[in-house]
């Protein structure tokens, strides 16, 4: 009962909770979710550059992509913070003072722009060949084949990788906190912290952990529903659908795509 009796008091004190909520909700939370939002919107406009350019037939554009993915992807996100929220902050005091939050979504987003262009690249790469070929067939040239036809059937298929990498990249905003983020500028885990450095007691820490749960734990079963939705929609085009009055099958994306230039 002692064992019990402490671990109560130590991770679910109430008193010591109900003192960090609203420190919590009014500071924690909506720092957490703006790196997170930036960081995704940022990385995934890079991300389709590094794609793109990583599957590019011009060594000149394929090579540095590549190098920049598996550095990126390679090193810690930990060190990739420290490394630039450091080595940039003489930059960072002449452009906007003594704030290290925009080093830290620059941080996020370089490394999710990693992750998240091998996971466009794999998407594209997913499309059937056939597809861009078809394109061409009917006058589009390559980079436009690949931007009305191949490109969006490759996002779609990984629609939930990305959703998960977006869960990832919320927990990960927590080490931003290596930065010496300023008192207004706190996330959830740094305000847990230092509630339980000033305490001595664990339980404002569990409680923004929970607030990581509510966060992320929908964003799983958007996950998990948008999965099932793409496979439902994947068995659905092997049946056979009706034609537009002109004979153009509108599910196919080459056909559609030309019928709308048409």
């Amino acid at each position: 009962m002692d064992i019990l009796t402490t671990l109560r008091e130590t991770f679910f004190d109430l008193d010591a909770m109900r003192a960090a909520l609203p420190e919590l909700l009014r500071v924690g939370l909506p720092n957490t979710l703006v790196l997170a939002l930036t960081s995704a919107v940022i990385g995934t406009a890079l991300g389709m550059v590094l794609a793109v350019c990583g599957l590019s037939h011009r060594r000149w554009s394929r090579w540095p992509a590549r190098a920049f993915t598996d550095i990126f992807r390679g090193l810690p996100a930990a060190v990739t913070i420290l490394l630039i929220g450091v080595g940039l902050s003489p930059v960072g005091l002449h452009i906007w003072g003594p704030n290290p939050y925009p080093l830290g979504i620059l941080a996020l987003s370089l490394i999710a722009s990693a992750y998240i262009g091998e996971i466009f690249r794999s998407g594209i790469q997913s499309v059937d060949t056939g597809q861009l070929e078809a394109a061409r067939a009917l006058g589009f040239s390559r980079p436009s084949g690949m931007r009305l036809v191949v490109i969006p059937q490759g996002v779609r298929r990984v629609l939930p990788a990305l959703v998960n990498q977006f869960i990832a990249l919320i927990k990960e905003s927590s080490l931003v906190y290596f930065l010496g983020l300023l008192a207004s500028q706190r996330d959830l885990f740094r305000i847990g912290q230092d509630a339980a450095a000033n305490t001595g007691n664990q339980s404002a820490l569990v409680l923004a952990g929970l607030f990581y749960l509510l966060v992320t734990v929908p964003l799983t079963h958007v996950v998990n529903a948008i999965d099932r939705r793409l496979r439902d929609g994947r068995r659905a085009d092997g049946a056979t659908r009706p034609d537009d009055p002109d004979g153009v099958d509108l599910d196919d994306p080459v056909l559609a795509v030309s019928q709308e230039a048409r």
